[in-house]
């Protein structure tokens, strides 16, 4: 061995301070166990009101439910029942109808209130109160109020239009104009959540690039198409995930909103899965209904993951 060598081992680490690596190891453990102590709580908590239940639900799927909570297997006997039956066909169309429609005009209008809230303008925080309230406001209360709106007979809405002289619609009674008058609820609604989202991605584009952009002779218009558009699609992809999501789960507006007359023909799949397990207490018939619609979130989640690469621009 030769003098550089020797040298070099008396001033290593463990060389210096016996046992240096066992203590660098025992500190790791310890820290190891510190995060995992902290995060225990939510862990638990997860594992017992998330997955548990879960699991259960997927158990339960496969079983026929009779009186007092009694259930047998029979096996794919409730999805083959899923498959043949009108009313989840129904609740398919009706989910898909609502998605469609309501996601993309909530992300459109959010986006167009955040960048006009983004402005130097008075009262500012007055108007960004005003549109977060809906969402702080109760799903109940919004629906009945909305509902009271809507009435055919007596409601504000066709009061004004009678004012014109327009008659009009049944817009929670009619089954063909029902749902498009939840969508227009959810996307009202919703503005407020997604423009507080857009709002934060909006102050964090750098200023020198519309400073920039202003140099080139570039107007406003161009300036958010080249500019404000791709640099919040990280915050688009989020809404439209957390959108697409509740989209699917929508339950609460047509339930409180829509009258009886028209509940059948404007029912979803979360409606769907609602009436099966509290009404007629065909619990195995309810969980089939919600692991499908479990697969179908799944499904669009893993599309929409895959597609953000081609369209989100991470700054």
């Amino acid at each position: 061995m030769n003098t550089a060598d020797s040298q070099l081992q008396t001033n290593s680490p463990a060389a210096v301070r016996p046992g240096a690596g066992s203590s660098f190891t025992r500190m790791k453990r310890t820290n190891w166990m510190w995060a995992y102590a902290m995060i225990a709580p939510t862990l638990v908590g997860l594992a017992v009101f998330y997955i548990w239940p879960m699991i259960q639900t997927v158990y339960y799927s496969f079983t026929k439910w009779g009186a007092f909570g009694k259930h047998k297997w029979i096996g794919l006997e409730n999805y083959k029942n899923l498959m043949q039956d009108s009313n989840m066909l129904i609740a398919l169309k009706n989910t898909v109808i609502y998605t469609v429609l309501a996601v993309p005009a909530s992300i459109a209008l959010s986006i167009f209130v955040a960048v006009l809230l983004n402005q130097k303008i008075k009262g500012l925080s007055i108007y960004r109160t005003l549109y977060f309230l809906p969402v702080v406001t109760m799903t109940a209360a919004v629906a009945m109020v909305w509902r009271w709106l809507f009435n055919s007979d007596y409601g504000l809405i066709n009061y004004l239009l009678k004012l014109l002289s327009i008659d009009g619609p049944r817009w929670i009674s009619d089954p063909d104009v029902a749902l498009y008058s939840v969508i227009i609820v959810a996307v009202w609604s919703s503005i407020g959540y997604n423009m507080v989202i857009f709002l934060a991605g909006l102050q964090g584009i750098p200023k020198m690039y519309y400073e920039a952009a202003e140099l080139d002779g570039a107007g406003p218009v161009r300036q958010f198409f080249t500019i404000t558009l791709p640099l919040l699609t990280p915050s688009i992809f989020f809404v439209s995930i957390t959108s697409l999501i509740g989209a699917f789960q929508v339950f609460d507006l047509i339930f409180m909103m829509v009258g009886n007359s028209a509940l059948e023909q404007t029912q979803t799949v979360a409606y769907l899965f609602y009436k099966n397990a509290f009404l007629t207490g065909d619990g195995g018939y309810a969980a089939a209904i919600a692991v499908v619609l479990l697969i179908l979130i799944l499904l669009v989640t893993v599309v929409q993951i895959r597609l953000q690469r081609k369209w989100v621009h991470y700054e």
